[in-house]
Formats: structure tokens, sequence, C-alpha cells
């Protein structure tokens, strides 16, 4: 390929990865990857992701896990590829509204709310069966409110955009 074309076909990648997110989306990102890259090189390696690692509490990472882990990129982790990977991994995520929808099945009178025990028990009878670990998992990071439901329209925008509504 010629050189321009490389050039172009390149530019062409970089600009789709930027307009998969909405600028405060690629803000975040890049305040993350500045964190992650302790060494402040550009890239993100083996050494960043350790201290990263470390820097979370988790002192005993592996060389196995964090080579696993850089093999998932498909070359040198500058902020390009690290949002590209975001992108791939949040491509599969329905709309916020399909995932609305679904959780409207079990309320018929819109209320936005369901009941922590009814959703518990769904969640562990039905299909992709969630384990009593899972679930409490869940509702650690998805508190019920002081009437024990679950408030599943805030729930569905975590899903779709990364943070509570209520922070922005």
């Amino acid at each position: 390929m010629a050189p321009k074309k490389a050039k172009k076909k390149a530019a062409e990648a970089s600009s789709n990865v930027f307009s998969m997110f909405e600028q405060a989306q690629i803000q975040e990102f890049k305040e993350a990857f500045t964190i992650m890259d302790q060494n402040r090189d550009g890239f993100i390696d083996k050494s960043d992701l350790r201290d990263t690692f470390c820097a979370l509490g988790r002192l005993n990472v592996g060389n196995d896990e964090l080579d696993e882990m850089l093999k998932m990129a498909p070359g040198p982790i500058n902020f390009t590829i690290f949002l590209s990977m975001f992108g791939e991994k949040l491509k599969g995520t329905d709309p916020e509204e399909t995932i609305i929808n679904a959780f409207k099945i079990f309320d018929p009178e819109g209320q936005g709310v369901l009941k922590g025990e009814d959703i518990k028990y769904y969640i562990m009878s039905q299909a992709d069966k969630f384990t009593e670990a899972e679930v409490e998992d869940m509702f650690a990071n998805f508190p019920l409110d002081v009437a024990g439901n679950l408030d599943y329209k805030n729930l569905c925008y975590v899903i779709t955009h990364g943070e509570d509504k209520e922070a922005e």
C-alpha cells in the first residue's frame, strides 16, 4: 500500500475510534489512561499494569496474568489503542432503551423500580442463573433503596454510560 493511503487508512481508523464516544467519555478515558501510564511514556506496559494493580491494593499479580492482559491489545497500548479496546468491549452492549424495555416486563406500572427480592428470585432461577454471591455483588454495586427496590432505570444508565446519572 502506498504511504499516503496507509496514513489515510490509519487516520480513518483513529477518527472512527473517537467517533464512538462522546467528548466527556473520551476525557474520562484519557484520565484513566494517564493514571495507568505510571511512567508517563505514552504507553501502558507490564510495569504500568503492575503499578496500577498495586495502587488498587492487589499486590500479587502474576506475570502470566499481566501478559494475558497485554495480549488483548493488537500492539503497544497507546491512548488510541486503549480507547479502541474499550470501544470493542462496549460495542456489544445493548442500547439503554432496549435494556429498560426488558426490565419493564417486570414493571407493568412503569414506576422505574423493581422489588429487590423479585429481582433476586428471577436472576437466580431463570436462564443464566446468578449465584447468591453474584446477587450480593450486584446489590453492593447497585444498592436497593430504603424500601428495598432497585432503580432499574439508573442501573440501565450505568450499564450503557458507565456512571451514575446523579453523579453527572
